[in-house]
């Protein structure tokens, strides 16, 4: 089950705010998709929150393009920033893209965001937001999946090495 940034923001706003806030703390982030043999692709990206979407624009030709036209699965890992701080935690979304192709819309977000364009653009419908911060040095997860309970048994409850 999906869910658009705006449905995950209406159930869970404290924490859509934090993973949003990560997210626009710095304008580089690392988005992972699926090449055609199948082996994982890490590519820069910049992210966009307007209108209740998490959008994901980028060159025409690339390579992360043609792989979520293929596989619509990614992961996307907001930038930490400089040091080892983590300022409010390490935050990954991962979903499906769905490709808009709207003249429109391709319009309407060129002109909120003043795209130069030529640019591809998807539209993120989320499957998993994850947050883990460290409190007394001990890893500390937080997950919220769309349209289920925010915790449940895929949490860990200790560190899988036992620290």
């Amino acid at each position: 089950m999906t869910s658009s940034w705006k449905t995950f923001q209406t159930a869970e706003p404290d924490f859509a705010d934090t993973v949003r806030k990560r997210f626009e703390a710095y304008t580089h982030h690392v988005l992972g998709t699926l090449r055609k043999d199948g082996s994982p692709r890490l590519s820069g990206l910049e992210v966009n929150f307007r209108h209740g979407e998490l959008w994901l624009g980028m060159m025409p030709g690339s390579r992360k393009a043609d792989d979520l036209r293929r596989d619509p699965r990614f992961a996307l890992h907001a930038n930490p920033g400089p040091g080892t701080g983590m300022g409010g935690g390490d935050v990954r979304l991962s979903g499906r893209a769905v490709e808009v192709t709207d003249p429109g819309s391709l319009s309407r977000f060129a002109d909120d965001t003043e795209e130069p364009g030529p640019f591809v653009l998807f539209r993120a419908e989320l499957t998993e937001a994850l947050r883990t911060t460290v409190e007394q040095d001990r890893p500390r997860p937080r997950a919220r999946l769309p349209a289920r309970p925010p915790t449940g048994p895929h949490l860990p409850r200790r560190h899988p090495l036992g620290r």
